[in-house]
């Protein structure tokens, strides 16, 4: 399950080596003030829609790039039973070509919480 961390003003998610392998990537940072709204969400695999470049085990599974023809391009890593996050972010003309996030991630509370408190300070 990918790892989501903060420093400084940037936020890196970590991926598994299964992730990395659908993702083509170890890892994802994106600046903090391109977050637009972090939202905790239950059920993090009902949030991925779209066309898919990825993995999907119906209803336990969905891993890579969803939105691929018509946006919003979502990167997911999310799995059945796991807390999770829906970020949304502004898209620069220099940086990923990701419009939202969608993760699980056992700590999902805290790391609402934290964001939204650095959300709050910008």
């Amino acid at each position: 399950m990918a790892e989501l961390k903060i420093s400084g003003a940037e936020l890196t998610v970590e991926f598994s080596r299964r992730e990395q392998t659908w993702l083509h990537r170890s890892s994802l940072t994106v600046p903090l003030a391109s977050v637009r709204q972090v939202t905790r969400v239950d059920r993090p695999l009902s949030v991925a829609h779209g066309t898919r470049n990825g993995l999907v085990v119906s209803g336990f599974a969905k891993i890579g790039f969803w939105g691929v023809m018509v946006g919003p391009r979502q990167l997911v890593a999310a799995y059945r039973g796991r807390p999770g996050l829906h970020i949304l972010l502004d898209r620069t003309p220099d940086g990923e070509k990701v419009d939202e996030l969608v993760l699980s991630l056992d700590d999902a509370d805290q790391l609402a919480e934290h964001l939204g408190q650095r959300m709050g300070k910008s």
